[in-house]
């Protein structure tokens, strides 16, 4: 009985440093998926606008707190373009702030709308420094769900 016991421990103990390599050994921080969002915006409203920027900030404060990594992308398109221009935002100045102090955030407008507004507008349409512009706003929102980030519609 003592060497079957001896045994048992022995081929537990073996399992055990060959089972190591494979996860034994990673923290919960390292073996955490990367955390990504994406945030729509497609209304011209201030209201829905700095909701979005308030779950960025709720979003980041969660992950910091965790010590955890967040790559948060802001998407706007149709009316929702208003947020990333500068003629018009009523956000620009939040969005400054929250781009200087948070890392990994982008804001991607779309370039089709872009181009609407500016035909129906007669001029070009400006955009914040922080914008990007993308050539569809929808098809931007695809591609990043596509790319395993969330969604968000505030």
């Amino acid at each position: 009985m003592k060497i079957a016991m001896t045994r048992f421990a022995a081929l537990a103990a073996l399992a055990f440093m060959l089972a190591a390599p494979f996860g034994g050994g990673v923290t919960g921080a390292q073996a955490a998926e990367p955390h990504k969002v994406a945030i729509h915006v497609d209304e011209n409203d201030p209201q829905r606008m700095n909701m979005a920027l308030n779950n960025v900030q709720n979003i980041k404060a969660y992950y910091d707190e965790k010590g955890e990594d967040v790559t948060i992308e802001v998407v706007t398109y149709g009316p929702g373009l208003n947020m990333l221009r500068s003629d018009t935002s009523p956000v620009a100045n939040r969005i400054k702030m929250m781009s200087m102090e948070i890392a990994n955030l982008s804001f991607a407008a779309c370039g089709n709308t872009r181009a609407g507004m500016a035909k129906k507008e007669g001029k070009e349409i400006p955009l914040l420094d922080e914008a990007t512009e993308v050539p569809s706003g929808v098809v931007r929102l695809m591609e990043l769900q596509e790319d395993d980030y969330s969604y968000i519609r505030p």
